[in-house]
């Protein structure tokens, strides 16, 4: 799942429109509600860093994993720059490993999209509820069927930016529930000239059903479902939810 090589070089540039405070603000605020407000918390697919770094400064003792070392590289320029004290990991989430057990575990900005197979999914969530202490919480968000079918299926979304543009083509697969992104970016180089790099990236939509299911699976109970950024289940026509899981045994 090692997707973001070259984009990891122009990730925050692209993803400068994503209100990462406002979204720490609604996620610590889910996890204040679970009487977490300090602790040792892991965030899954950390990426560049951008939640963790937040989430540290409000007084979480982070730890982020990520399977990408080109992303894990700035979140640790950010790191250094900042100076809070967070352990970052090069590790997929289907096969993560601690030296002990945490608060909470986290994962926002789709990254559990990334895993497209049921039973990769359901490892996932054993490996979540093994790794947190005793009715320790688990936070994800995830992009819903509605927003690959109606929203993002088959669009091509394109920026260009000073020193980079990208082309981002979405191809849409509904009997898989497969969403492609195909990625073509064109970065500037030293000598001023733009060198062109392509990547494949591949997201799947899950039913609300198929996660409970799995969850329950996983040995977890599923304390809510929200509509993004709300405390309301969501609606039909909702693009992100937020599931917020409860470990109770191994």
């Amino acid at each position: 799942m090692s997707m973001y090589e070259n984009f990891a070089r122009v990730y925050d540039t692209f993803m400068d429109n994503v209100p990462y405070e406002e979204w720490s603000r609604y996620l610590i605020g889910l996890l204040r509600r679970e009487k977490i407000e300090d602790g040792l918390v892991l965030e899954l697919g950390c990426g560049t860093g951008s939640m963790t770094q937040l989430l540290s400064a409000a007084g979480y003792d982070m730890i982020g994993v990520d399977n990408s070392e080109d992303m894990l590289e700035i979140a640790m320029e950010k790191k250094t720059g900042s100076g809070l004290n967070i352990l970052y990991l090069l590790q997929d989430m289907r096969e993560f490993e601690l030296y002990g057990t945490v608060r909470a575990v986290v994962s926002v900005c789709d990254s559990i999209n990334y895993i497209t197979e049921e039973e990769d999914l359901l490892q996932v969530f054993r490996l979540v509820n093994n790794y947190l202490d005793p009715g320790g919480i688990f936070i994800f968000d995830m992009n819903t069927v509605y927003k690959y079918q109606e929203l993002l299926g088959d669009i091509t979304i394109a920026e260009n930016r000073e020193d980079c543009s990208f082309i981002w083509e979405n191809t849409y697969y509904e009997e898989e529930q497969i969403n492609e992104y195909d990625l073509t970016l064109f970065l500037q180089q030293e000598d001023g000239l733009y060198r062109k790099y392509e990547e494949t990236h591949y997201q799947r939509a899950f039913e609300l059903d198929t996660i409970k299911k799995l969850l329950k699976r996983a040995g977890m109970k599923l304390e809510a479902v929200y509509g993004a950024f709300t405390l309301e289940e969501p609606g039909e026509e909702c693009e992100r939810v937020y599931f917020v899981a409860r470990e109770q045994g191994k």
